[in-house]
C-alpha cells in the first residue's frame, strides 16, 4: 500500500497519540497538531522521516491555514484528518455557568473542525481523502453539567452528515471512541463532581477503578484504519468505535 498523508488533531497522547502511532506503524506520514511543543517533538524523533508538526491552540481559527499549508510543504498532500482536540470543561449546570465559557468550549470542540476541514477540502478533494471526527455519547444523551461539550459534540456529529452530502467525494464518519482510560476521564473524576450527578459521578469513578475504561490504543487502532480506508457506505454516518458495523476496521 502506498503512503498516504495525514493530520491528527490533539495528537500529543491519549486518543491522538494512539491514532498517530498507529498511523506510523503502518508506514504513512502524520502532522500532528497539538498544544505540547515536547510531546510532538518526542514522536517526530522517534519518526524524523514521517512525523512534522505544529504547535497550536486551534481555538484561534487564524492558524488554520497554516496547518494546511505546513502538510503540503512537508509531505506535499492530503489524504484525512483525524479531527480528535476537544475540551470536557466546563462542567457546569446553565444555571450556573457563563455563555463565555460556552463560547471558548464550542470554539475549540466545534468551530476549530469546521475551519480546519473547510480550509483541507480542496485537498481532500484531490486525494479523495477522508475525514473522522471523533464524536461522543454525550452527543446523544444529557448529562448534568455537561452541556457545552455534549451539545458541540452533537454539533460536531452533525457538521459530518454535511459535509458527507456536500463532498461525496470525501468519506466522512463520525466516532464515538468510548470511555477511555485518559486525561479526560481524570478531569472528569478529579473536578466533576459538583457539576454532576452525585450518582453518574461516582459510576464514572467506578468504572476506572474496576478498570473497564477503553485502552486509547483499541479505539485508537479502529480510528486509523477508518481514515486510511473508510467505505463510501460509511459516509456522513456516526458509529461507536465497536460496533458490528466496523467488524472489518477492528482488530489488529
Amino acid at each position: 500500500m502506498a503512503s498516504k498523508v495525514f493530520i491528527v488533531t490533539g495528537a500529543s497522547r491519549g486518543l491522538g497519540l494512539a491514532v498517530a502511532e498507529k498511523l506510523l506503524q503502518t508506514s504513512h506520514k502524520v502532522f500532528l497538531v497539538a498544544r505540547t511543543e515536547k510531546d510532538l517533538q518526542a514522536v517526530k524523533t522517534k519518526h524524523p522521516s514521517s512525523v512534522d508538526f505544529l504547535t497550536a491552540d486551534l481555538s484561534d481559527v487564524k492558524v488554520t491555514p497554516s496547518i494546511i499549508s505546513s502538510t503540503l510543504k512537508s509531505f506535499g498532500r492530503i489524504d484525512g484528518i483525524v479531527v480528535n482536540h476537544g475540551v470536557l470543561t466546563p462542567i457546569t449546570k446553565i444555571f450556573e455557568s457563563s455563555v463565555e465559557e460556552w463560547k471558548h468550549a464550542y470554539d475549540i470542540n466545534f468551530f476549530s473542525a469546521l475551519a480546519l476541514i473547510k480550509e483541507a477540502i480542496p485537498e481532500l478533494r484531490k486525494s479523495q481523502g477522508r475525514v473522522v471526527f471523533i464524536s461522543s455519547g454525550a452527543a446523544f444523551g444529557a448529562y448534568a453539567g455537561w452541556g457545552s461539550y455534549g451539545t458541540s459534540k452533537a454539533a460536531l456529529t452533525h457538521l459530518c452528515t454535511h459535509l458527507a452530502v456536500e463532498e461525496p467525494s470525501i468519506t466522512t464518519v463520525a466516532i464515538s471512541p468510548g470511555k477511555m482510560d485518559t486525561e479526560m476521564q481524570r478531569e472528569i473524576r478529579d473536578n466533576g463532581k459538583a457539576g454532576m450527578a452525585p450518582e453518574v459521578h461516582a459510576s464514572f469513578v467506578e468504572e476506572h477503578t474496576s478498570g473497564r475504561l477503553v485502552n486509547p490504543k483499541d479505539s485508537g487502532n479502529v480510528i486509523a484504519k477508518l481514515v486510511i480506508g473508510a467505505t463510501s457506505d460509511l459516509n456522513g454516518k456516526h458509529f461507536r468505535w465497536n460496533t458490528a458495523e466496523l467488524a472489518n476496521f477492528q482488530g489488529q
